[in-house]
């Protein structure tokens, strides 16, 4: 059985432009759990509404994702969208090096990441908070 490459899902509509933010952290509105395979660290975030959904969507993209952790900078990140879950998987390629036997950083394992990546603060609508 060989395994077929599968289409990236279509994207929800955008919530509408011009919304109220406020700058908060990720948190607020999203969950994340990280861990690691190998030198790879695998980072899910997930939201509870539709609308949070619609702007999660569009808001949380690769070079996002990168700008709010900028350890991941030069490495490649991988974006698998699961609408049916709300949520967004992230492969970090490479962030841990060789693995975590071979590692001497604080989170070796990148079980932290997900939190740290909610600790993160952008600008959200406020009709989500």
């Amino acid at each position: 059985l060989v395994l077929q490459p599968v289409d990236e899902p279509s994207p929800p509509e955008p919530l509408p432009a011009g919304l109220p933010t406020r700058r908060a952290p990720l948190g607020l509105v999203a969950g994340a759990r990280s861990g690691d395979k190998g030198g790879n660290a695998n980072v899910g975030v997930w939201v509870r509404s539709d609308d949070a959904w619609r702007w999660l969507a569009h808001t949380l993209t690769v070079d996002r994702f990168r700008e709010l952790l900028p350890e991941t900078a030069g490495l490649t990140v991988v974006r698998h969208a699961l609408p049916n879950l709300r949520a967004l998987n992230f492969v970090v390629e490479g962030i841990l090096g060789e693995g975590v036997a071979a590692q001497a950083r604080f989170d070796p394992q990148a079980k932290a990441l997900g939190e740290w990546l909610r600790s993160r603060h952008l600008d959200i609508p406020e009709v989500l908070l």
